[in-house]
Formats: C-alpha cells, structure tokens, sequence
C-alpha cells in the first residue's frame, strides 16, 4: 500500500532543530507531495514568495500585529536550520503549493487575555522533549535531542527517511494519551484549525500533501474527529484586524539567553551542524581556533587535533555516536583555553549563541515610519547588526550631526537602537558616543511608533508634542525640552515651552525647580552645537533660577532629616552649575545666587550638610576669604555643636572632587578639623565615624597619604607650611607674568571653534 493511501503525510518536528531539518528534506525528497502545509499564521501565505527572492537571508520571523495596536504582536521566527524553511524552500524550489494551517493571528492576538490565563503559575506546562530524555535515562533533554536525532546517520548510512518521524510521533502519541494537553489548553483550538485546513487540502489533493509541525501536534492531527466538533471549537472566538511582514531575526534571540524560548541554548552550534557537509566537530574546532586566534590567543593546528581527541574520547567514555556540544567545550577548555572560563564565555557568545541578523528584501510590506527610517540609515551608512559596537560622532561634521538627530529622534519615539554613552576618548560637547545594537523586537516599536507619522522627523515631533501636553511634573517637560534639542525638534519647541511656562508657573515645590533648571541651561549653553535656536529657553531659565534663589533658603531653614538634607545638597550643586551656565546671559544671576549661598552658609537653623556645603562653593568661587572660611568652620566645629551636625559640616565642606586637596594645602583648616575630631567624646565619635569615613574615604589614595602625613607631624608641624619667603616646592612666591603669557596662544588654539582661525 502506498503511503498516500495511508494518509497524509505528518512529519513532526522539533522547532529550529537542524536534525529535523535533514529530516524534512531528506523526506519530502522521497515521497514527493503535491502540497506542503506549515505550522504558522494563515496570513502569512501572501508573504510566501518573498522567501524565495534573493534579498531574503534567514533568521527571519514573519511579525503579525494587531492593525490598531501595533504592541499587541507575534513573531514566528525560521531559521535556515529550521524545518519549516526547509520545507518552505523546498516546495518553492518544485513549484509545489505551500501554505500555513496554525490558529489565524487574528484569533491568537485578540485572546491574549486568555493566554495570560493559562500560565498561571499552578498551571503545569509539559515539556515532551524532557519528559521523553528522562524516560530515556538522560538528565539532559539537548544532550538527549542531539544522540537521537542529530546525530542520527552522522556515520554516512542512510536509513528510512520516515522511520524517525514515525517513532517520534509513537513517543508523542503516548505522551497525549498519558498527559492530555499537557497543560498546552490553546493547543486544542490550533489543533482543530490545523484540521480544518487539512480537510481542505484532502478535497484538493487528495493525501498527497505533507504536513511539517511540531512533533507534539501530530497524534492530534492524526485523531479521528468530526468537522463539526471542530467548528465548535473555533465558534465564538475573538478576532482583531492584523498586519503581517516578515523582519530580521537575529540567532541571539533564537536562544533561550535572548529572552526567546525557541527551545534551543546553542542556535550558533546547530547552525553549524546544519550547513557542515562532513566532520562537523573538526570544522567546529577549526571555527573555535579561527576566533581564539583573533583575540591573539596561541593555538595552532596541534591544538585543533589533540581538541578532536579528547572531544571524540569523552563522548566515547559516555556512550555517545559522536561529540556534541558538551563534549566539545569540554575539550576547548582543557586543550585550546588552558582550563580558563573567560576564553570558553567568548566561544560560548561569539560561536554557540552568535550574532547572525538576516535580511528581508525590499519588496516586503511595512508601514512608512520603517520605510523612511530604512531610507535613512542607507543614506546616513547606519547599517542595523546584531552585535554591539560603538559609535563616535564629531556633531561638527554634517554627516555626524545627523546620525546624532537620527538616533535622539528614535529615542524620543522609544525605539532604542542607539543608547548614549560616556566617551573614552573625549569629553567635549562637540562629541558623542552611541553604543548601537539592533533588537528583532525594534520592528515592532516602529510599527507602534507609525501613528505618530509617516517619517522619522514627524513621528517624532508629533510624539514630543504628545508628552509635552501629558506632562504632569516640571522636569519631565524640562527633560522633554533637553531632548528636543538634542533631536532638532524646533517644530515641537513651541508647544514645549508653552508647557514649560505654565508647569514652573504653578510649581511651589522648591526641590522640583532645582532639579529642572540645570536641563534648561545645558539646553541654553549647547544647543547651539547642532546649530537649534535655543534662546526661547532663556526666559524661561531666568525666571526658575530666580524664583529658587528667592524660596531655597526658606526650603533649607525647615527642619529636614538627613535623606531631605543630603537630596537638597545635590540640588545646591546642580543649581550651582547651572548658574555658572546661564551668567553670560545675567550676569547679576551670579550675584543673586552667591548672596544665597552667604545666606546658606552662615544661618544656624541650615543643616550641616548644606551649610558646609555653601560655603565650599562660595571658596571654590573665590568670594569667601580664607579667613570667613575658618571662622564658619569653627563655628560649625564648636564643642557647644551636635557632633553629627558638624560632620555633617564636614562632609559637605570637604566631599566631592577637590576637597581633600584643599585639605592637603590649607593648613590652617586641615588643623580645625583636626582639633575637632580629637576632641569629639568617645560615645559621639561611633555616631560620626560613618559620616567621616564617607567623606573622607572618597578621596584619591595619593590624597590620603598626603593627609596622613600631615596629621602626622601635626598641623603647624616643620614641614607643614614653607618657610618666611619662599613657597612650596614647584611654586613661586608670586605670579611669574611671562611664564604665564607663554601658554595663552596655546589655550586659545584649544578653545577655538573648528575652521576659525587664530591669530598668532
């Protein structure tokens, strides 16, 4: 009897199992069906054809999304290792019809609430391939896969190419009749589409046609059931309007590590195993010396042959056809890394994992917003990759400027494929770092993103438009302003402002106007490095810092525990800065603010922290003479003062960058301090000691050493100050004018812009 005549035929797979690749192939070659159908989403079948054009490159994932809400999405990916693409290429190879048969998107989109339902957590999931590796004595279900199928005729020898798919669906067939759904409840409303569409392929071919799914379905697809029973599965279910395309996938998101449960850890590995025609464990440990040598590791050929004995012994010792993945690393890490982790965590990434990005032709549908971003990063030579790099942009170039406004508009929009980071080598304005990686899952925040436009730029401006009117805090729009200039939006910056005016209006809150003025002067100071008009902010700026400067003190006197202390110290130095960037445009802003740091600095009823704080700026600013500053410092280190206050003192006088220099060159407060702690009492000097150490704990160790040396000898010790008119050793007694103009043409050539030229 022929095999037609038994039935369809149903090859049962394992989902990007390379084994069942070989498998498929070598089966649909034999029995030669008149039409293939998938497991997948029936919208799919238009997007077909595009698999066979020569733009498409797996790993791919056709993407269906509900049309009204694009975040509502599935992906199904297929690699070139995959079954389903096998039988994919295969049919279109002979002209063969192929389709999808799984539960339309349509319905497995609108019930994602049902979805949610079945992985409660009291809802025990099988996992057949476990299940059948314990029965089998393995503890591992990979190690299990691989013994049984893929390494199944790695000898040479042929066998029958349905024999395996026939016992697979046996073990699944007694995995249904002992475990039901397995905990799989929408299995049984797949199964019953899946059967409607083969009843319909049956009236057209007959049973001619072969079905490739995963081997789970199979004793279901193979049951005895009516067409009416079915329909009353599929009677009453909810449905969206969905859109389908087909997107790059990447293999690190074929991994379990990539946050998709695929069902395999090593997609790199099986890919491997798929496309080496012979001696894959050779040819894999050739790979592995080829990405040792790169990273200048010393292997040679020798390495590589002891590398395939070893591996070939263990897995004779275990009783396996030939080396798998463990045995391999094993033998990479005693032979080829010395026994080390860190080379074999690189393999691991780099080789077993890997960053494989495919690529989709043209011609596939998308929404504009992807049309136009795709027409940008062509243009711009950003290509999307799947492994990580740096990007360092000089904003003075015209190219560089608008890879920068490219990525700050996608960040707006939150699509993050570029995320900004500290510069290694340059910490100017004029540059930027981005470190870039494209995620499969980006393509569905584009498609999220469409409703805001049809281009990048327009999405964008509609979107910040958007949160400017949603806003509800003062520094969320002050954000939103910060990065609309980073991102070029001047259309967007009216609406902005307009909300920014009328939030700081209302706003009382002291700590929320000084957390928002320092975005509004970095705005003011560098926007104009892409060239934005950014003077609309200034109004806006000179009113925050004023009506700071007015309501900090008062903010300050109230009686503040130690967390509202140490958070209104961080506003001091953040205001700070900003009025050190907006005083070229007011210059009686600076004024104002150091009358309130005087203020700060000399009322009793400030915390320590604040106080000690004020008046280090005030010194820093060369408006508070050394002598007010060890009176306030006396003052603060009184024995009549709480010990915890004047540590507090301390740690705002001395922390942060700079202060233990200070220390280290002005004897006379170094010896204030160090009176006070002498004679702080022993039970008040255990409260202090974690105040201290973090102030002191933070500096630089040459910084330490040097203050330990002092306190050694002890203030106004011999060596503490230089002698009657001299100076410190590398200083002179005053100012030496002609050594001092002889670096001026120096700093001004470091400081001009590019293409001015300087005078000589």
């Amino acid at each position: 009897m022929s095999r037609a005549a038994q039935g369809p035929l149903l090859l049962g797979v394992r989902h990007h199992g390379p084994g069942s690749a070989r498998a498929v192939r070598a089966a649909l070659d034999a029995a030669r069906p008149k039409a293939v159908l998938i497991e997948g989403p029936p919208e799919g079948d238009a997007l077909l054809p595009l698999a066979a054009e020569p733009g498409m490159r797996p790993p791919v994932a056709l993407l269906a999304h509900a049309a009204d809400d694009p975040g509502r999405a599935a992906f199904w990916p297929l690699a070139g290792f995959s079954p389903e693409w096998v039988a994919i290429r295969w049919a279109q190879a002979r002209d063969v019809p192929v389709r999808f048969i799984d539960l339309p998107a349509a319905h497995s989109l609108a019930a994602e609430g049902d979805r949610q339902e079945e992985r409660e957590p009291d809802a025990v999931r099988l996992d057949p391939l476990a299940v059948l590796a314990e029965t089998a004595g393995y503890d591992d279900p990979e190690r299990w896969w691989e013994d049984v199928v893929e390494h199944r005729g790695a000898d040479g020898r042929r066998g029958d190419p349905l024999g395996a798919f026939e016992a697979l669906g046996e073990a699944m067939g007694a995995l249904r009749e002992a475990y039901g759904d397995g905990g799989h409840a929408r299995d049984l409303v797949r199964e019953a589409y899946m059967r409607q569409r083969m009843r319909a392929a049956r009236r057209e071919f007959g049973d001619a046609y072969a079905v490739v799914c995963g081997a789970w379905h199979v004793p279901a697809l193979r049951a005895k059931t009516t067409a009416a029973a079915d329909k009353a599965l599929l009677t009453g279910l909810p449905k969206v309007k969905v859109e389908t395309t087909w997107v790059p996938w990447t293999h690190r998101r074929l991994a379990r590590a990539g946050g998709y449960g695929a069902g395999i850890t090593s997609p790199g590995w099986y890919a491997h195993l798929f496309s080496a025609r012979d001696r894959p464990v050779e040819r894999w440990l050739t790979k592995v010396a080829g990405l040792l040598r790169e990273e200048d590791r010393q292997v040679s050929s020798a390495h590589v042959i002891e590398a395939v004995r070893l591996a070939e012994t263990l897995a004779a010792m275990r009783g396996r056809p030939l080396p798998g993945l463990t045995e391999t690393l094993e033998a990479v890490r005693a032979v080829m890394c010395d026994g080390s982790d860190i080379p074999l965590a690189l393999i691991e990434d780099r080789l077993v994992v890997g960053d494989v990005l495919g690529e989709v032709p043209d011609t596939a549908p998308v929404v504009p917003l992807q049309r136009d971003l795709t027409r940008q990063q062509r243009s711009l030579r950003l290509k999307p990759e799947a492994h990580e790099r740096e990007l360092e942009l000089d904003l003075r170039k015209e190219t560089d400027a608008a890879k920068s406004l490219l990525l700050h508009r996608l960040r707006l929009l939150g699509i993050g494929w570029g995320t900004p980071t500290a510069s290694r080598s340059s910490t100017g304005t004029f540059r930027e770092t981005w470190r870039l990686r494209w995620e499969p899952e980006l393509s569905v925040r584009v498609a999220e993103a469409g409703i805001w436009g049809t281009t990048v730029l327009a999405a964008a401006t509609a979107k910040a438009e958007a949160d400017a009117a949603g806003a509800e805090e003062l520094g969320e729009v002050t954000a939103l302003a910060e990065r609309c200039l980073l991102a070029g939006l001047s259309e967007a910056l009216p609406a902005v402002l307009r909300a920014l005016a009328d939030r700081a209006a209302l706003d009382t809150d002291v700590a929320r106007l000084a957390k928002a003025l320092p975005a509004l002067a970095r705005s003011l100071r560098y926007g104009d490095v892409r060239g934005t008009d950014a003077a609309a902010l200034g109004t806006v700026a000179a009113g925050l810092a004023e009506r700071i400067c007015v309501a900090l003190p008062p903010a300050c006197a109230a009686g503040l525990d130690a967390d509202a202390a140490a958070e209104l110290r961080g506003h001091v130095d953040g205001v700070h800065g900003a009025v050190g960037l907006l005083a070229d445009a007011d210059e009686g802003l600076r004024e104002r603010w150091s009358a309130v740091l005087r203020t700060l600095a000399g009322r009793d009823t400030v915390p320590g922290l604040i106080r000690g704080r004020a008046a280090r700026l005030l010194l820093d600013e060369g408006r508070l003479p050394a002598e007010e500053t060890a009176r306030l410092m006396g003052l603060a280190l009184s024995p009549a003062g709480p010990p915890a206050d004047a540590a507090g003192w301390i740690e705002g006088f001395a922390g942060g960058s700079g202060g233990g220099t200070l220390l280290v060159h002005d004897d006379r407060l170094l010896g204030l301090i160090d009176a006070w702690l002498v004679g702080v009492p022993e039970r008040a000097f255990t409260d202090v000691l974690p105040l201290l150490r973090r102030t002191f704990g933070a500096y630089e160790p040459g910084v330490k050493r040097s203050l330990g040396e002092l306190v050694r000898r002890g203030p106004g010790g011999p060596a503490a100050a230089p002698a009657p008119g001299s100076a410190p050793a590398g200083f002179a007694p005053d100012l030496d004018p002609v050594r001092a103009d002889a670096v001026v043409d120096l700093v001004r050539l470091l400081l001009a812009p590019a293409g001015v030229d300087v005078p000589a």
